[in-house]
């Protein structure tokens, strides 16, 4: 798995025994998580899939691959054909990340493993999202000897301009750039410190769009962040961070067409402000934005080992949070990073202190449908129609 020292402590307030409803939207309402007594219920729904029942409602639903599981696993690859409009590669669009990195060299591009994933969507009628550009990690070791103020534009420019046009035509949506806020980093308007920052200035990610954008004046272009969900100052200012970060972008007239919510949540985080949450997504929209979730999941590390439990708290997580982000019209597509408990990356960085197996995803580790799979179809269900 990829190092992402970023994208811990994330989280969201799990609404056990609450529903959404519009009116709630305009207040702020905060709840405890850790109620056992069940008493919700997320009864099986049709043999409907997720992705008819996201379409449905004018939506995509999809999830995060990667080509190992596509090949070895042909039963898993059946229930990402079965499940998914749209699919995204997990690794094999970073600059290094996995046995077979996109950038072995600083001179040479290797797309063996991206074709791979690429050539599945096509075969399949599955969309294709590209993640990700530019992105302070999962940056190979020849990088921090070869690049340097002087010719960072160049490689910055060169990257994106052979990836994209590689792909050109075959993209639903590119993340851009990933994870440039960090208000706790200290430095102006919120800017996460990164090697792009340090060489490029503020300006390397508006020159990351305008790339990108020539490349491919066909895919989506998106801004990619996490950490936004639920009711704490450290959400808080990240969410202002980042929506003055697409201002600004907006208002110097760069190509940037949605904004990519993450949503790692925490089955365990004990509040969520409806009114906060709701506002920052149609502040984003007013932009003239659309908006994609782009790796939901619910870490479960701090639940109760009793699966009974943890499942329904999970699922509480997923609907609670897909009422209230599917309630705002701009949002076009929810993908969960990862189909199955088999694969998640959150088996290594988020596991349980009493060493069960995490649970955080719509269908087990035998790939059996769950209560989330449920929570999920019904927030489709009752999501406004896009048209």
């Amino acid at each position: 798995m990829i190092t992402r020292r970023d994208a811990f402590h994330l989280g969201l307030g799990t609404l056990v025994g609450v529903s959404v409803s519009s009116s709630k939207l305009l207040s702020q309402i905060v709840v405890q998580t850790q109620d056992t007594s069940l008493p919700r219920t997320f009864p099986a729904v049709t043999n409907t899939s997720l992705a008819e029942k996201a379409e449905a409602k004018g939506l995509y639903y999809g999830s995060a691959v990667l080509r190992h599981h596509l090949i070895s696993d042909s039963h898993y690859a059946d229930h990402i054909i079965q499940t998914c409009k749209m699919i995204v590669p997990e690794w094999e669009l970073k600059w290094s990340a996995g046995a077979c990195p996109l950038r072995p060299t600083p001179h040479t591009f290797d797309f063996t493993s991206a074709d791979a994933v690429a050539l599945f969507a096509s075969n399949h009628k599955l969309l294709l999202r590209g993640h990700t550009l530019v992105w302070h990690l999962s940056l190979p070791n020849w990088f921090s000897e070869t690049v340097n103020s002087q010719n960072a534009e160049a490689y910055l420019n060169n990257h994106i301009q052979t990836v994209v046009e590689h792909y050109a035509g075959r993209m639903h949506s590119w993340d851009v750039v990933n994870e440039a806020i960090e208000p706790q980093d200290g430095l102006s308007e919120g800017l996460r410190k990164t090697p792009w920052l340090k060489f490029l200035g503020a300006d390397y990610i508006k020159l990351a769009f305008q790339a990108a954008a020539e490349a491919d004046p066909k895919a989506l272009l998106v801004y990619n962040d996490y950490g936004l969900e639920y009711d704490t100052p450290k959400h808080d200012a990240k969410r202002a961070a980042v929506l003055k970060l697409l201002e600004r972008l907006k208002t110097q007239g760069v190509p940037i067409h949605a904004f990519g919510m993450q949503s790692h949540l925490d089955g365990s985080e004990t509040h969520l402000n409806l009114k906060k949450l709701r506002q920052f997504l149609a502040d984003v929209a007013s932009l003239g934005l659309k908006i994609l979730v782009t790796e939901l999941d619910v870490i479960d590390k701090n639940l109760s080992a009793d699966i009974t439990v943890r499942d329904h708290m999970v699922a509480a997580a997923y609907e609670d949070y897909l009422n209230v982000v599917l309630d705002e019209p701009a949002v076009i597509a929810v993908l969960t990073w990862g189909l199955s408990d088999r694969y998640t990356w959150l088996s290594e960085f988020e596991p349980r202190p009493d060493g069960l197996p995490v649970r955080p995803l719509p269908l087990d580790a035998n790939l059996n449908r769950k209560l989330a799979w449920n929570a999920m179809a019904r927030a489709f269900d009752n999501a406004p129609n896009r048209g």
